[in-house]
This record gives structure tokens, sequence and C-alpha cells, in this order.
């Protein structure tokens, strides 16, 4: 019966780790494929909105 439990485990640790291993695999194979130049996109967004804004904190 606890071999029943260790084969369980390792086989719930296996299928959880490949799930999430394909899932950030496939979004970087999309990212490169598909995202051509709007990798920045986001970045240059945040840099637009940030434009002229006061450092806040620390000595600058």
């Amino acid at each position: 019966m606890a071999g029943y439990f260790v084969d369980f485990a390792i086989a719930s640790a296996l299928i959880v780790g490949i799930t999430a291993l394909m899932g950030s695999v496939s979004n970087t194979i999309g990212e490169r494929l598909f995202g051509r130049n709007k990798r920045e996109k986001h970045v240059e967004a945040s840099r637009r909105i940030q434009q002229g804004w006061n450092f806040v904190g620390g000595k600058k």
C-alpha cells in the first residue's frame, strides 16, 4: 500500500512539473514567433506614462 502512495506522489509531481514546464516553454515560443515588434510595448507605455514624474525617496 505504501508503494501505491509513493507511485502516486511521483506521478503527481511529474504531471504538475511537466505541465508547468510546457506552459512556460509554449509561452516563450509564442512570444518569440508572434510577438515580434510588440515585445517592448508595455515597457514603452510605462516609460511614456512616467515621463516627468518626480523621484520619491533617496537622494538624487
